[in-house]
């Protein structure tokens, strides 16, 4: 088959790998109709790289069509149309009862200290080839195969894998009173849905991008939002009686904007050989910390910021004696999207569309032209908010 790899920082080309086959009873394989880009997948591109091998998988949003189980799948069957999350869980075990999927005890990756299996992500979470390809194995399949209708478009569907369930659990780790107000710092994917959200259980939404095709498709949604301005701070301060929001969700992660020498740092440190590289970032790595310092500057006194976005420094300098000074609450986490997909579902099947899922996609490509839209959603090019693959 034919799939998207890893091929080293800043470079990833499709090739033609060995097809997925049923490794155990509880295995099924996908066909894959649709697969999405995602913000996280350009960590890989950019910094991960020490925690890659080449030829790695990536990808970790797919849907497709199942073409074979394993002996002991019960609950899904040839034929059936399916979402997977890119959590890989047993939906059994004690994490899961709790709804803490990521951390599911049965995937854990107990060796390097971090939670459950994703696909296409990395040695820290399993080496699992991911779903940027036209066929997937699904492992655990009745619980990480989620089955859907067949009427509605994948782009009604494609997203329960991912950055749908991501933004609702942001919103609600922001803890907003009734009625209260939400700011989003980051219009991609994960942003636009968060301010959708917001929107959609009653708060009032402010959000920051510096991109305006992104500010703009959230103004399409009811969403008021700002340039990324040096007193955006004092802006949203003075649209909520001086005090700032209750909730800010941190919608865009390591990489930052306006963290020019943590930049250079990952840069240099993505290029040195793995033996040098793997250790300097698991003791001494640094994010580019620019959103969260804003998010934790501009929420309300006793407010809460919670982070969508994907932090990987060991090392990160934080405003203690500010954040406990303003009894602020900080809640983070990799999405448990199992806890979220069935409050989802109704959302997305409504024909009013609420959460405006088929008005996200601005570039759906061949999967053979996966390399060239990886380099235009990276630099924002092109009016670039979400990328579908077609396989």
């Amino acid at each position: 088959m034919r799939a998207l790899t890893w091929q080293g920082t800043g470079k990833v080309s499709v090739e033609a790998v060995p097809d997925p086959r049923i490794e155990e009873p509880t295995d099924a394989i996908i066909r894959i109709t649709s697969t999405a880009i995602c913000g996280s997948d350009l960590h890989l591109y950019n910094v991960l790289g020490p925690f890659l091998a080449k030829g790695d998988i990536l990808g970790h949003e797919p849907m497709g069509v199942v073409e074979e189980v394993g002996p002991a799948v019960r609950r899904v069957a040839v034929g059936d149309r399916v979402v997977v999350p890119f959590v890989i869980a047993c939906g059994e075990c004690h994490m899961c009862r709790r709804g803490l999927t990521t951390q599911c005890e049965t995937t854990q990756n107990r060796q390097t200290d971090t939670g459950a299996d994703l696909y296409g992500y990395t040695e820290l979470y399993g080496s699992v080839p991911g779903g940027q390809a036209e066929y997937l194995r699904v492992r655990l399949a009745d619980g990480n195969a989620y089955v859907v209708g067949r009427e509605l478009p994948d782009d009604r569907y494609l997203f329960l894998s991912d950055i749908l369930p991501t933004a609702w659990q942001g919103v609600q780790y922001a803890n907003l009173p009734e009625g209260g107000t939400l700011a989003v710092l980051g219009l991609g994917p994960v942003g636009q849905f968060a301010a959708r959200i917001g929107r959609h259980l009653g708060h009032r939404v402010l959000a920051v991008d510096p991109v305006p095709e992104r500010r703009e498709m959230a103004q399409r949604h009811g969403v008021q939002t700002f340039d990324l301005v040096d007193d955006v701070a004092d802006l949203l301060r003075d649209l909520t009686d001086g005090r700032g929001p209750e909730g800010v969700v941190d919608a865009v992660g390591m990489e930052a904007h306006g963290n020019p020498g943590v930049e250079f740092v990952q840069k240099a440190v993505g290029i040195l050989p793995d033996a040098a590289a793997k250790p300097l970032m698991q003791k001494a790595g640094v994010d580019r910390l620019a959103a969260l310092h804003l998010a934790l500057d501009l929420v309300q006194r006793g407010g809460t910021v919670s982070l969508s976005g994907v932090y990987a420094g060991a090392a990160d300098p934080m405003p203690f004696i500010s954040m406990f000074d303003k009894q602020v609450t900080l809640r983070m986490g990799q999405c448990n999207v199992h806890r979220w997909r069935d409050e989802l579902l109704p959302l997305v099947e409504d024909p009013a569309d609420p959460l405006g899922v088929e008005d996200l996609v601005t570039h759906r490509v061949p999967l053979d032209r996966a390399p060239e839209l990886y380099d235009t959603f990276m630099k924002k090019e092109d009016g670039c908010i979400k990328v579908v693959l077609e396989p």
